[in-house]
């Protein structure tokens, strides 16, 4: 599926498996983030949505104002963080990088890089809506 150029209609209709939408103040700067912290590519990029892709992951990010009508939309806090108790885990990247651009992009590192006991050298990152990004890579 080419991203860049995919329909609304025909992204929806080809999505599979587990599908992962964050609802975000501010999707141009949450995309910015993702892009500088964890080298993530956006596309279809808007002030309305962007298709995220992670290695092989695709997920979406929404602007607030896209959920009108949606259940979601009442319960959502005025001030981060939003996703608090859930961890995004990122297998595939450096938590040393990561950490390293994380302040510069506005994110706050939670923990620094660390080995972990689980095989794992983990960073928990904070990102300006208060998502909780962990960049791991085995030890």
């Amino acid at each position: 599926m080419d991203y860049d150029s995919v329909s609304a209609e025909d992204f929806g209709a080809g999505l599979r498996g587990l599908g992962i939408n964050f609802l975000v103040r501010d999707v141009r700067r949450t995309a910015a983030f993702l892009e500088t912290v964890f080298e993530m590519k956006a596309h279809r990029l808007s002030g309305d949505f962007a298709i995220m892709v992670y290695g092989a992951q695709v997920f979406q990010l929404h602007a607030d104002g896209t959920y009108a009508g949606h259940p979601l939309q009442t319960m959502l806090p005025e001030s981060p963080p939003r996703g608090l108790g859930v961890e995004i885990r990122l297998y595939d990247s450096d938590p040393d990088d990561a950490a390293r651009r994380a302040e510069p992009a506005s994110g706050m590192v939670l923990a620094p890089p660390a080995d972990k006991p689980h095989g794992l050298r983990e960073v928990f990152i904070l990102d300006p809506d208060g998502y909780c990004w962990v960049a791991s890579r085995p030890k």
